[in-house]
C-alpha cells in the first residue's frame, strides 16, 4: 500500500542518535544527527536563475545553518550551487564536492573537502559518500550523488540527474536505503546549445523506478514545482500525483513534502553496512 506524506510533526523523540529529515527548498535536504547539521543542495538565490528558469512560483524559506554547519554538492549548476550561500557556509563548516568540481568552488574561494566516487568521509557521526551520477550535459558537467548514513539509517540524494544505469550497482555497494531523495520533474531544457525534445532530470515515474532499483524504501520528491519558464524551462505536468500512482504500485512509500516540513524515516532502518567498516 502507498502511504504519502505531506507535512508532518517531529520525527517521533528527537534524542542525539536520531537521524532527522527536513526538504528544504527545491533539491534542498537537511540532516540533523546530534548536534551535527548537513546540508545538501541549499539554495537561497535564485536571481541566477532567472534568465532561464524564470522565477520562483513562491519565495523559498531561508535555510536555517548556524556556525558550524557543514555542506555537499552535487554539482555546480546554480539551483544546486548557491555560491553565496556555500561560502557562507564554508566560513565555519566543510564543504563536500566530488574531486572534479573542487577547482570551481576553489576559484569562488570556498576550501572543499574533494572526493571521489565510492570514498567515505565521516562528518562527526555521519559518512558520506558521493556515488555516480548523469547530468544531461554530459561531461561538461560533473554530478554525483550523495549518501549519508547515520544512527542505523542510510539516504541517498540523487542531485538532478537523468536516468542512469549505475543504481544496480549503487544498490549492490551501498544499498539498501531507507530514503531516496530524486527529481522528479522531468524537464524539458532548451538553452545553451543544448535543445532536444528529451527529460534531462527524471519523471516521476522514472524517479520511482530508480528508487525501486537502488532497493529504497521510500522516495522523497524534490527538484519539482517551483520553476517553469517555456519554452525554455518546461517541467511535466500532474507530477506529484503521477508520482503518488507509480509508487503505489512498486510498493514504495511516496514522500510529497512541503519546503522546510520533516521527512519521516521508515519505522526499521537499514543497517547492513555499518559505517564504521566504511572509512
Amino acid at each position: 500500500m502507498i502511504g504519502i506524506t505531506g507535512a508532518s510533526g517531529p520525527l517521533g523523540r528527537a534524542t542525539a542518535d536520531t537521524l532527522r529529515l527536513r526538504r528544504l527548498g527545491w533539491a534542498g535536504v537537511e540532516i540533523r544527527l546530534g548536534g551535527v547539521t548537513l546540508l545538501i543542495d541549499p539554495l537561497e538565490n535564485t536571481g541566477p536563475l532567472e534568465p532561464v528558469m524564470g522565477r520562483p512560483r513562491r519565495p523559498l524559506p531561508p535555510v536555517d545553518a548556524p556556525a558550524g554547519t557543514h555542506a555537499l554538492n552535487t554539482h555546480v549548476h546554480p539551483d544546486h550551487y548557491d555560491r553565496e550561500l556555500i561560502a557562507r557556509l564554508a566560513g565555519s563548516g566543510t564543504v563536500g564536492c566530488h574531486a572534479p568540481t573542487a577547482s570551481t568552488l576553489a576559484a569562488d574561494g570556498i576550501a572543499a573537502e574533494a572526493q571521489e566516487l565510492g570514498q567515505p568521509r565521516r562528518i562527526g557521526p555521519l559518512t558520506v559518500t558521493p556515488v555516480a551520477s548523469l547530468d544531461w550535459r554530459g561531461s561538461d558537467c560533473d554530478q554525483v550523488a550523495w549518501i549519508v548514513e547515520g544512527a542505523g539509517a542510510r539516504i541517498i540524494h540523487c542531485g538532478d540527474t537523468m536516468w542512469h544505469g549505475n543504481w544496480w550497482q549503487i544498490a549492490r555497494d551501498h544499498g539498501p536505503f531507507d530514503v531516496a531523495f530524486l527529481p522528479v520533474n522531468g524537464v524539458v531544457a532548451r538553452f545553451e546549445g543544448y535543445e532536444a525534445n528529451v527529460p534531462v532530470t527524471m519523471t516521476p515515474e522514472q524517479a520511482v523506478e530508480a528508487a525501486a532499483a537502488l532497493n529504497a524504501t521510500a522516495a522523497c520528491a524534490i527538484h519539482y514545482e517551483l520553476f517553469n519558464n517555456p519554452p525554455a524551462y518546461v517541467e511535466q505536468s500532474d507530477i506529484a500525483e503521477r508520482f503518488g500512482r507509480a509508487a503505489g504500485e512498486r510498493g514504495i512509500v511516496a514522500h510529497l513534502v512541503a519546503d522546510g516540513e520533516t521527512v519521516q524515516l521508515p519505522a526499521h532502518h537499514h543497517a547492513d553496512h555499518d559505517p564504521d567498516q566504511l572509512a
